[in-house]
């Protein structure tokens, strides 16, 4: 692992790349996944669990509680953003930690996100645009209109069942205002727990999926010497008026509302661990002045993915990412053929 900044690097990878670059590793068909970099203009700092020793402090030392929203129930304006101008160094973004005995990325920092599941292809009252556009804006094929609602419907139920947070409204103009009863929890449970569909959560609370409420920010695929693949799109939004984050998720131990720049900050310092397209994104937040920037320049991001590349030169395996020279490695020792 890196010791010069926060990158997360397995020991085990220099091998799986030897083994990949000479023919003897069979690459894993990666998983189709989502995730979320929620966003809100106003207070950093931490929103549940604790830090540990030798960890940067956030802004400010204790959790940051969400602005007074409207009563439970209440219709949010159209956009479904809170008010308010982004604070000095742009909008905060809603960041977790995974628990150190995950079995992927242990330690890291990461967004609220997770796999597809086949149940998020079923049929969802729908705000926003066309499941086609989606698939065009998602670099899918065009009969994949079904495929990319499960992707979108994968963001909105991962950021629900991790943060609390539901980008879903009882019409298509509308955001729930608070999901933080006793009823919403048992809803969440069961999601997480796969004993509910989030096409049946939906359907039974009478709600629309709001995608217009996403922008695709991002897409990267997980290296094809790591055993855990992900094809993962990465999406933005801003947390709804009235809703509250929560630390949701068994698998992390703490989170945090920070600024992009102050995240990006730790990493070089060493001091947040996360992996590539965590990073990435984030030095890529850092240039929004508010979550309405961000939002806006989604539409105009490219959505290419990133893959790694492995290749044999001068006797030593150079690892990188098109188009992120930051994260290149060179590991002395190598024998074998190249690979991509």
């Amino acid at each position: 692992m890196s010791t010069t900044n926060g990158q997360w690097y397995p020991p085990e990878w220099p091998e799986r790349i030897r083994l990949l670059s000479a023919g003897e590793l069979t690459p894993v068909t990666p998983r189709r996944a989502a995730t979320v970099l929620l966003l809100r203009d106003g207070p950093v700092g931490r929103d549940g669990g604790g830090g540990r020793g030798g960890e940067p402090a956030p802004e400010t030392p204790a959790a940051a509680p969400e602005a007074a929203g409207a009563p439970e129930g209440a219709e949010a304006p159209v956009e479904g953003v809170r008010d308010g101008a982004g604070g000095p160094g742009g909008p905060a973004v809603y960041m977790l930690r995974r628990r150190a005995s995950m079995a992927f990325a242990g330690g890291a920092y990461a967004y609220p996100g997770g796999s597809v599941d086949p149940r998020d292809e079923r049929m969802v009252t729908w705000a926003g645009p066309s499941r086609a556009r989606w698939a065009r804006r998602l670099g899918l094929d065009p009969g994949e209109a079904t495929q990319a609602q499960a992707i979108v419907c994968a963001a909105v139920r991962e950021t629900f069942e991790e943060a609390g947070v539901l980008l879903a409204g009882p019409t298509p103009h509308t955001v729930v205002a608070d999901t933080t009863g006793d009823d919403w929890e048992a809803d969440r449970a069961a999601l997480v727990a796969r004993d509910l569909s989030f096409a049946e959560f939906l359907d039974r609370r009478g709600l629309v999926l709001r995608s217009d409420l996403l922008g695709c920010w991002a897409r990267w695929i997980t290296p094809e010497f790591e055993p855990r693949r992900y094809d993962t799109w990465f999406f933005v939004a801003a947390l709804p008026r009235g809703q509250r984050t929560r630390n949701a998720s068994t698998e992390a131990d703490r989170t945090v509302w920070i600024r992009p720049g102050d995240a990006a900050d730790g990493y070089d310092r060493g001091e947040l661990l996360m992996l590539p397209p965590t990073i990435a994104t984030l030095r890529q937040l850092r240039a929004h002045g508010s979550v309405a920037e961000a939002l806006a320049a989604a539409a105009d991001r490219d959505l290419t993915p990133v893959l790694a590349q492995a290749r044999v030169e001068n006797g030593e395996l150079v690892l990188s990412w098109p188009g992120h020279d930051e994260f290149t490695k060179h590991i002395p020792g190598a024998t074998g053929g190249s690979s991509t």
